[in-house]
């Protein structure tokens, strides 16, 4: 629906024959012409020439064109009688949406739905509804629950017995859901109750009683009794991917088309009987899912389509057949394929080739949608809200094989018309003069008549080129004249012998409605002032007169004339100003025709192209019309075509065949490309049967020439041999490649070439079972299976006969969906040292397992088949690692945090052997004696809490680390210190005070894996160089103080550094020895000796001194 006021722009949508009245978003900028490629209804403020009342022109001059233009008018005055009659839906001021339908054919019934719709709720909140009985000359309101409030959302009208109405609606709460149902055009409704909201409801084209409703969750109900009980069809469907059985296809009329979701998020192509839908009872109709929204029936076709990776396949079954994949060159690689036409038992469609972005190749098919040949490159698109797509192709009705396209090269569109489908095209001659009567400057080839092919999304107006079925060779279009299109330029142009020679008519675009069969032409200008005039027009667009419709001036929201092409009354839909009610103008031309049309009144028209050929699509058409002295009503009788006469075939009533390019510089010859063989039987020969060989053209499909020239009788024809299988592929369904062990498996085998009736298939499927098969890909009967253990299976296919063979592999692989995993990574790493990463996986017997590691903030994973990774972490601080773990069926992760330091001691510990008969080997496990060992040693040495970790490693025996971490603070400037830390955590070891009970009262002792490491600074330990160089220091200090007293100076006074350096430590996570690692010298707060008077320059895993002497430096390094 369209708004017709400013809440916002929705895009119009036809119901049947419903139609949705939209206005726009501010009175200043209401109705007018529609830019479909905005996406959105935009109206244009401009001027134009206006009429009074007379007749007369303001603003523009008064020459003799114009005189003559308007000269008969003038005695057409005598003879119009039109009555306008207008009326004001009261109270609907605040209304600003509308949906109008005049019921049927011969039918003064008129029903208008009034509606208040909340953009930002997406709600109806108010509605009206009224109707009128005497063609819209006054209307009534309706009440359909008196003393309650009911909010009407929307009607639908039966297409074939226009009098029954079924309207949705609910209680101001939206409470209480109901339908009020009418037999009688409106005249009465019964009220129904039901369980669920209906967003959409469509009725059966053939048996008026039977409905279908869809609702906003996806569910789909079905009734067959006009909406008084309803059954639940199927959950998850598709909105508007619901059609009914077309008749003379389908063979059952109870028949539904639909696309659904299945349990596994895909998409499926299925149908089901009305009667009975159930899970059971639907009949997937497509092998395989498909893809989300692409479902299509229409005529004789189904259309779906398929993507694998980045490639897209679309397939069509063709009255109801087997699907079969859609063949375009084989190198047109399409990105998108829009359908434009079905009927004629022939598809034109535009598609988007890989190169293209904003432009489609039109192309046509064969009889059954299979085979498509280029017809013309390069149609201009504009991609729609919610991505629509509009290309620009216009089919003109009335006269078959007519079509008009805009062509985009290079930036520049100009407008083509062809009138064989396709066969030719050429562009549209410009008129010989102006509005005005003067000869225009505009000459061919350099200058043509381009037109604006846009679609109105208001459905009450019409887009910028009109024509109609009972009017045929009648086209009216907003354009311009030029050596190409300009978006600016609508002025309007007509045609009364299908394109072959124009007019110009006004210079602003306007809406267009054609009454009784063409014969009169009423023209609104489309512009965003209010107006009260129109023109019409009853001699096909030479002279047109005015009239006032309405006493006030309205914006006019559009136009709307009885059903039925007879009918001479219709109905100007407006309203003042943003904020007054609805305003319904009946405009009646029945009183200004005295009479209906004799044969006398008419004369005869012959169809011909741009270069004046008569024979078109195989036939000389002729076809009558009024003539212009004769003022009568064609009436419901009248039929415009007359005569027809078959021609001999010639060229043009060929095009060129499936794999096969036109070249126009090779005498106008179709040409195979350099990837097809003509010769090559197609995929569908079995042998035994024949085939023929393409000559590279065939017949336009609906052309009827008969006899003179036969492109095709060279074609020869041929046996089809006995071909060896090519193109050998085996799948499972839903495209699955793991499985669960116990799954049932569906194999699929295709053959893209050669003969499958007499070849044999040999399966494989990799745990033991072979089997062999005839005619295997031609058969309605998959290749089941079950795996009942995990593991990674080969299953292979071999397809063979006398002419050859083939085979295809694949692998399956067959394992219980992931668990959970278990990130082990030391939570204590040095900067730029190896540290090594294990994921530990459930279930343990898991194959093909993926590893992605994220470390840090790096959006880029590493992968690994194994389940460790070695790294190094180059910057201190804590690190994010995260591993997550994808056998194909499911994916877990963990993380964990890992502390980066330049330096830490390590202190390797042990247990008493009873904990190794309590240790379940499991991350939980490991952490919790880890944070009891770490707990122990706080409580009883008193160091600080932050600066302990104990890290539990996995096996057996029970081992531990303990790492103690640098402290943040640091020693005052000018002081040296001794960290007391390590010498208090090895006396609480070697004291046996670090204890705790287990399972049965057993106490488990924790112990230094090496008590003989050296942790107090026994001899030869880095404790007791630490001393001796402190030592050193004082006597040195002594020296300098009683050498600067007697000798004030001392001469080559040198600074000197001196560093001691620990060896560097390997971080693994199972138990090492680092006895000659650790070190006494380690900072503390609470274990800083600093009696000695010394300066620390640094912190590198040991003591930097500042000494004055180079002996010292030279001793120490020793």
């Amino acid at each position: 629906m369209a708004p017709l006021r400013p809440e916002r722009a929705v895009s119009a949508a036809v119901k049947l024959c419903i139609f949705l009245l939209t206005a726009l978003a501010l009175w200043t900028a209401l109705p007018g012409a529609v830019r479909c490629d905005s996406g959105s209804l935009s109206r244009r403020v401009g001027e134009d020439r206006a009429f009074d009342a007379g007749g007369a022109e303001r603003g523009s001059p008064a020459d003799a064109g114009s005189a003559s233009r308007f000269k008969r008018a003038t005695s057409w005055d005598k003879q119009m009688s039109l009555i306008s009659s207008s009326f004001v839906l009261k109270g609907d001021a605040t209304h600003n949406q509308a949906m109008v339908h005049w019921t049927g054919e011969n039918s003064s019934v008129i029903l208008i739905l009034t509606k208040y719709y909340h953009a930002d709720s997406t709600k109806v909140l108010e509605s009206s509804l009224w109707r009128s009985t005497d063609y819209g000359t006054t209307y009534t309101k309706l009440n359909l629950m008196p003393g309650s409030t009911i909010v009407v959302t929307s009607f639908y009208i039966c297409p074939t017995n226009k009098k029954k109405v079924v309207m949705v609606g609910s209680s101001i709460n939206e409470r209480d859901q109901m339908l009020f149902i009418s037999t009688d055009e409106g005249s009465s409704f019964q009220r129904q109750a039901v369980a669920f909201t209906p967003e959409t409801v469509i009725f059966h084209p053939k048996e008026e009683d039977k409905l279908l409703a869809y609702c906003k969750d996806g569910r789909l109900f079905a009734s067959t009794d006009l909406g008084f009980k309803w059954t639940l069809l199927q959950e998850r469907v598709t909105k508007d991917k619901i059609f009914w059985s077309v008749f003379g296809v389908d063979s059952d009329p109870d028949l539904v088309h639909m696309e659904m979701q299945d349990s596994s998020g895909g998409y499926l192509y299925v149908t089901c009987l009305i009667q009975n839908c159930s899970d059971k009872m639907v009949t997937a109709q497509f092998l395989g899912k498909i893809d989300h929204n692409s479902l299509l029936v229409q005529d004789d076709y189904i259309f779906v389509k398929v993507t694998t990776g980045n490639r897209t396949k679309h397939y069509v079954s063709f009255r109801r057949n087997e699907f079969v994949q859609m063949r375009f060159p084989k190198y047109a690689l399409p990105k998108d394929v829009q359908i434009v036409s079905t009927d004629e038992s022939q598809v034109l469609l535009a598609l988007q080739e890989w190169y293209q972005s904003d432009t489609f190749n039109l192309y046509q098919s064969d009889s059954q949608g299979v085979y498509y040949s280029m017809i013309l490159e390069n149609v201009r698109s504009t991609k729609q809200p919610e991505e629509n797509v509009l290309i620009d192709i216009l089919e003109v009705r009335g006269v078959k094989g007519v079509f008009l396209a805009n062509q985009k090269i290079d930036g520049k569109v100009t407008t083509l018309i062809t009138y064989n489908k396709g066969r030719t095209w050429e562009p549209l001659a410009p008129p010989t003069t102006d509005i005005n009567g003067k000869p225009v400057s505009c000459k061919v080839p350099d200058c043509h008549l381009h037109l604006h092919l846009r679609w109105a999304d208001n459905p009450y107006v019409s887009g910028t080129v009109h024509t109609k079925d009972s009017a045929p060779g009648l086209i009216m279009g907003a354009g311009n004249l030029g050596t190409k299109l300009v978006e600016y330029k609508e002025e309007m142009y007509i045609t009364s012998d299908c394109g072959k020679t124009w007019r110009q008519v006004f210079e602003q675009e306007h809406h267009i409605l054609y009454l009784d069969h063409g014969g009169v032409i009423v023209a609104i200008k489309d512009t965003s002032i209010p107006l009260k005039i129109l023109k019409f027009s009853i001699d096909e667009g030479r002279t047109w007169n005015t009239h006032n419709f309405t006493s006030t001036s309205v914006f006019v929201d559009g136009l709307l004339s009885e059903p039925g092409d007879e009918t001479l009354v219709m109905t100007v839909f407006g309203h003042i100003s943003y904020r007054s009610d609805w305003e319904l103008v009946k405009v009646d031309f029945r009183q200004s025709f005295s009479r209906q049309c004799t044969e006398s009144d008419y004369e005869s028209w012959q169809l011909t192209d741009l270069q004046g050929e008569r024979c078109i699509m195989g036939q000389e058409r002729t076809f009558r019309k009024r003539k212009e002295t004769s003022f009568c009503i064609k009436g419901k009788n009248y039929t415009s075509a007359l005569t027809t006469k078959p021609c001999q075939c010639t060229d043009k009533d060929f095009i060129c065949d499936y794999g096969f390019e036109r070249s126009y510089t090779e005498g106008d010859r179709c040409f195979p490309d350099f990837w097809y063989d003509p010769e090559s039987p197609p995929e569908n020969c079995h042998l035994g049967q024949n085939y023929e060989s393409s000559t590279g053209y065939r017949k336009v499909i609906s052309n009827t020439c008969e006899g003179g020239l036969n492109n095709q009788q060279s074609s020869q024809q041929h046996s089809c041999p006995l071909l060896p299988p090519r193109g050998l592929k085996v799948a499972i369904k839903g495209q699955m490649l793991a499985v669960a062990p116990g799954d049932d498996v569906t194999f699929i085998v295709h053959q893209e070439q050669g003969d499958t009736s007499s070849t044999k298939y040999q399966v494989d499927l990799g745990d033991g079972v072979r089997t062999i098969y005839q005619n295997l890909t031609v058969t309605d009967e998959p290749i089941q299976h079950r795996y009942e253990n995990p593991g990674i299976y080969k299953v292979t296919v071999k397809a063979e006969n006398v002419a050859g063979h083939d085979e295809a592999t694949m692998y399956i692989q067959v394992t219980d969906p992931l668990q959970e995993v278990h990130l082990e990574a030391v939570p204590i790493a040095r900067r730029n040292h190896e540290v090594n990463l294990t994921a530990v996986v459930l279930p343990t017997n898991a194959n093909l397992t993926v590893f992605y590691w994220w470390l840090g903030e790096s959006l880029k994973p590493k992968l690994t088949l194994q389940n460790s990774l070695l790294t190094r972490f180059p910057e201190s601080g804590e690190v994010s690692v995260t591993v997550q773990a994808s056998n194909g069926r499911s994916m877990v992760q963990d993380t964990k945090t890992v502390r980066v330091y330049d330096n830490f001691k390590v202190i390797p510990l042990s247990f008493s052997r009873n904990l190794d008969r309590f240790n379940p080997n499991i991350p939980e496990w490991r952490d919790d004696i880890g944070q009891v060992v770490t707990k122990l040693l706080i409580k009883t040495t008193g160091v600080p809490q932050d600066s302990l970790v104990t890290v539990v490693n996995p096996g057996l025996p029970t081992t531990a680390d303990l790492y103690v971490l640098p402290l943040d603070n640091k020693p005052a400037k000018g002081s040296i210190f001794v960290d007391k830390r390590i010498p208090a955590v090895a006396q609480a070891f070697n004291d046996k005070n670090i204890s705790f009970m287990v399972r049965g009262g057993l106490r488990v002792l924790v112990m230094l894996a090496d008590p003989n490491a050296g942790y107090h600074g026994t001899a030869g330990g880095p404790g007791v160089w630490a001393l001796a160089v402190i030592f050193l220091i004082s006597i040195i200090g002594t020296g300098s103080f009683i050498l600067y007293k007697f000798k004030r100076k001392l001469p080559g006074n040198r600074n000197i550094y001196a560093q001691m350096h620990n060896e560097k430590e390997q971080e693994m996570t199972s138990p090492v020895n680092h006895s000659e690692d650790t070190q006494h010298i380690i900072q503390g707060e609470e274990f800083i000796d600093d009696d000695l008077d010394s300066q620390t320059l640094g912190n590198h895993s040991g003591v930097i001194l500042s000494i004055n002497s180079r002996e010292l430096h030279g001793y120490l390094s020793s």
